[in-house]
């Protein structure tokens, strides 16, 4: 059995069909589902709080992605409606949250603001963190750093750096999270990291509808492609696929349920 610890299925991608997808997913053998409400600003994160009120081995993530850092305002309105939405009882962490210095749809120095002040918040509340960095590698492990210890921890999602910096991410007490790029033929960086690291430290997601793996890259994602991603580590691990299902669902258990 699976878990995929980061998907966007309150993403309006999945309007049409999303009790299918979940299905679909079940009969993949995904026991969970970790929903991300980031995106689009701040209320997908309600919609995400109503997909897993909707299925029973859904949970949901709430957080402000950077891209829409400078979509709220610094009066802290927006922490306290993240604050409440913790509350539910299928909020299991605040999320994505981090820099991307790719797009930049957002200032650098706003990003950084919403990133601290989101941190603050999940060590307040004793939450683990889902964490986006793209082209801020330094800025992302520098603020990390100033919030440690995080009794929680967290997940580096869509992990793609180098060996260093996964055995950085894992020095902060993180676990890293594989995608749908370990499949992809100029992965030989993150297949070196697969083949490295303890699996104590993996965990695997899908960050649906985005980077579906071989053979469906492409389309559209869903949960129900996770097991590619799963597989394609036991390959490059060359250990049965079942093993890597049961460690990371442990991992995912240990740090999100």
């Amino acid at each position: 059995m699976w878990i995929d610890t980061h998907c966007h299925l309150a993403g309006a991608e999945y309007d049409a069909d999303r009790d299918a997808v979940f299905q679909r997913g079940r009969e993949a053998g995904v026991e969970a589902f970790i929903v991300i409400g980031a995106g689009d600003g701040l209320e997908k994160n309600a919609f995400a709080l109503k997909v897993a009120d909707q299925h029973p081995d859904a949970f949901a993530v709430v957080g402000i992605h950077p891209h829409d850092a400078s979509k709220v305002d610094d009066a802290g309105a927006y922490l306290d409606k993240l604050k409440d939405w913790t509350r539910h009882e299928k909020v299991v962490a605040i999320g994505e949250i981090g820099l991307d210095y790719h797009y930049d749809h957002s200032p650098r120095d706003v990003q950084q603001k919403r990133f601290r002040e989101q941190l603050a918040l999940a060590k307040e509340l004793d939450l683990p963190v889902s964490i986006h960095s793209r082209e801020a590698w330094i800025d992302t492990v520098r603020i990390v750093k100033e919030f440690l210890p995080l009794k929680k921890g967290g997940v580096f999602h869509c992990f793609g750096g180098t060996l260093a910096e996964a055995k950085e991410v894992v020095d902060l007490g993180f676990y890293i999270s594989i995608s749908g790029i370990v499949t992809f033929k100029k992965s030989q960086n993150l297949a070196e990291v697969v083949a490295q690291m303890p699996l104590d430290c993996l965990l695997i997601e899908t960050d649906a509808p985005f980077l579906a793996p071989v053979p469906n890259r492409g389309k559209r994602n869903e949960p129900a492609f996770v097991a590619l991603v799963g597989e394609k580590i036991a390959e490059i691990r060359n250990l049965p696929k079942e093993e890597i299902a049961a460690k990371t669902s442990e991992n995912a258990k240990k740090l999100f349920l």
